[in-house]
Formats: structure tokens, sequence, C-alpha cells
């Protein structure tokens, strides 16, 4: 395809687990060049999961697509060495290294501004440093219950539960994909690289307040902080006879449509439900209501139904449904690809297009896959990565 926007762009990203190779994965699927430092044993997520090859688990390539792989022990000097042979011609590093750790390394980031003034500092926290909990470990686990996931789900059901998905990590890899772009933009205009800082806590306090935030916006507050409709407990997806189905009325002229075309007279005028405050109010009764009424019919006749009255509805996915969903398909969002050692490898598309086209798929990198290239790319002569090698500073592709 057509040259992609950060083709050109070269990232050293010494993260591990998933915020970081998440955010990382992004910039590569947009065309940057992304070099993925790991320790000799290598990022824990090769791991987690069964595979056909010891090292490319289910968890690593979901995170690690069109990447190369690189392994650097920066605990002895002449690994040090190698990542500054490596910073020194390239745009972007980030990392989630704790910041008490960072300058045994030589990588705290006073000495990397002053060492190289063009390069994007994008450290991936757990926690603002500057705060009481600076400097602590953070998992996706321990976000969710600070940041209030694990509290919105018990307020809805009953139980405190996490999100079923590392939403903490994944919200936290976009934001932080987004902040190197902002800061990438402003070295256009400055000549000069920028400290990016993205704190796990922060960013999903951020992002659980959008809605939830509510009433506590004011002072004196208005209400209680939490959407009230999202919260509901009938808000998921309707049981039908045969299954679950997705349905969506928001608008007045919605439910009027809705509650009109089931003969449902009484409600279409009801006054709890006519207008967006009024239902916001008595949001339990409505989705327990329409509820009820759902559960009388099978899932085709609802899907027909808001077709005919144009309200949004959709029959509810397994995830094993995803490949062979219709317009996933008609859109060609997966993709297959062919490894020499694993035989047909089916991912996940980019979903984002440019000029009409989908980003390529790459294959995520075996440990130390692109040592030797990389570190010629960077101007390492043959005999100091032997040297390197010897000493157990990094690791060459096995032969």
């Amino acid at each position: 395809m057509s040259r992609l926007p950060l083709t050109g762009i070269r990232v050293i990203d010494a993260s591990a687990v998933l915020m970081g190779p998440y955010a990382s994965q992004w910039l590569a699927d947009f065309g940057a060049e992304v070099i993925k430092v790991e320790p000799p044993e290598g990022d824990s997520t090769r791991q987690t999961g069964p595979t056909t090859e010891r090292g490319m688990s289910p968890v690593f390539l979901g995170v690690n697509r069109n990447k190369k792989s690189i392994v650097i022990d920066l605990k002895k000097p002449a690994g040090q060495a190698a990542m500054q042979a490596l910073l020194s011609c390239s745009d972007v590093f980030m990392h989630n290294i704790r910041p008490q750790k960072l300058a045994g390394l030589g990588l705290d980031s006073a000495s990397l501004r002053a060492r190289y003034p063009r390069l994007v500092l994008a450290s991936l926290l757990g926690f603002h440093q500057n705060g009481p909990y600076g400097g602590k470990p953070a998992y996706d686990d321990i976000i969710q219950g600070m940041s209030g996931n694990a509290a919105l789900v018990e307020s809805q059901s009953g139980t405190a539960r996490y999100f079923p998905t590392v939403a903490a990590d994944k919200t936290s890899g976009l934001v932080a994909a987004m902040a190197i772009l902002a800061a990438l933009t402003q070295r256009q205009t400055t000549g000069e690289g920028s400290l990016v800082e993205v704190p796990m806590f922060e960013t999903m306090v951020s992002f659980n307040l959008v809605e939830h935030f509510y009433g506590a916006h004011f002072e004196p507050a208005q209400s209680p902080a939490g959407y009230p409709r999202v919260l509901a407990p009938w808000r998921r997806p309707y049981r039908t006879l045969d299954g679950h189905v997705c349905m969506m009325p928001y608008t007045d002229a919605h439910w009027q449509r809705f509650f009109t075309a089931l003969g449902e007279a009484a409600l279409a005028v009801d006054e709890r439900f006519a207008s967006m405050a009024a239902r916001t109010r008595h949001i339990d009764a409505l989705y327990e209501t329409t509820g009820q009424l759902v559960a009388k019919q099978d899932t085709a006749y609802w899907l027909a139904l808001c077709e005919k009255i144009d309200v949004p509805a959709a029959r509810m996915n397994q995830l094993a449904d995803l490949p062979q969903d219709p317009h996933l398909q008609a859109t060609g969002f997966f993709e297959t690809l062919e490894d020499p050692a694993m035989g047909s490898l089916r991912f996940p598309g980019v979903p984002v297009h440019f000029d009409g086209q989908r980003p390529p798929t790459r294959t995520p990198p075996r440990l130390g896959a692109d040592t030797e290239s990389v570190l010629r790319q960077a101007g390492v002569a043959e005999d100091q990565i032997q040297q390197w090698k010897k000493e157990g500073a990094v690791g060459l592709k096995p032969t």
C-alpha cells in the first residue's frame, strides 16, 4: 500500500506485558518501525496461553504484530551501551520501568533529554510519580479496583468484579499512543523532544468519570457520582425466546415508535418515559418493563421489528461468532498469515484505513530475531556486536 503516516519514525519500546506493547502496536500499525527491546528471557506474555511454539503465545501475538525484537540485558554495562546506540538514532523511547530504577540503567529522563534533545521519552507508569503512590507497581487488576471499575460492576450487579477484559492496560495504551503522537507533532514545530508521562491510575479515573462523575461536577453536588442509565441492573442484552438481542431505543421518538408498534399505547404516553430526563429518573422501571416485553418473542422478531421502525438493534455475538460475522467477513477484517513454523495464524486486522486501505499485518517477532540487523542499522560495528553477544549483553536469533 501507499506510505503509512508514521513511516520513517523509529520507536524503541522497552515496555512489557500489555499497556506499553499495545500502545506501540498502534504506532507500528500506523507505519513506525517499532523495535521491541526484551530481556534474555523475553516478555512474560510470550508464555501466556496455549501455543504451537514456545515463546509465541496468543497474548503475545495479540499486542506485538508489525514489530521487531532485539534482546538486550540492561543489567549489564555493555547492554546499556547497546541501548544508547539505539537511542542515538531513534525518535521515541517508551518504557514501563519504574522511576527509581531508571538512573541505574542510564535511562533517567534528565540524562536522556540532555543527550538526545530530539528524542520523545514516554514513561508509562502506574501512578504519576509526584503523588504518594508514585513508584508503586501496578497491574490491570490493581488499577481497575482503584479507579472504580470493580465498584461500577458491584453497583449494577451486587458483586464486585473487574471488567472481563484488561480494560486499564488497553485504555491506558491507547492514551499513551495518542500522547506520543502529540509529542511527535509538537517536535515538528519546536525541533525538540519532550517527556510524556502516562499514569494508568489517573488515565482510568478520567476514563470512568466521563459519564460517571455526573452530579458531582457541581458544587454542591446535584446527585451522587454514577450515571443511572448505565448502572441500571436491567441494562444488558435483552433475553428473547431463543437468545439475546441488543436493542437501543434512545430518543423520545424511538421509545414512542417502539411502544406503539407493540400495541402498548399507555406506555407510549407514560410520563415516566416521555423524555430523556424522565427516562433517566425512571431508568430501572423502563428497562425492566422493556425486558419483560422482549422476552415474549424470538430474536428474529425483534430484529425485524426494529428494522421496520428504525430503532438500533443487533444480535448478541459470542466471541466465537466474530470471525463469521458477515460485516467483518465482507470488509476482510480478519487476516490469515502463513508462518513457516506455526502454519496458519489468524489475526484481527488493523481497524483503521488510510486512503481506503488497511495497513498490513506482520507476524509478531521471535525473541531476538532482529538483534543483529537493528544494531547494524544503528551503526554498531560487527566485532562490537559479537563481543556484546559473548558477554551476554545482547541476544542473537537462534540458528
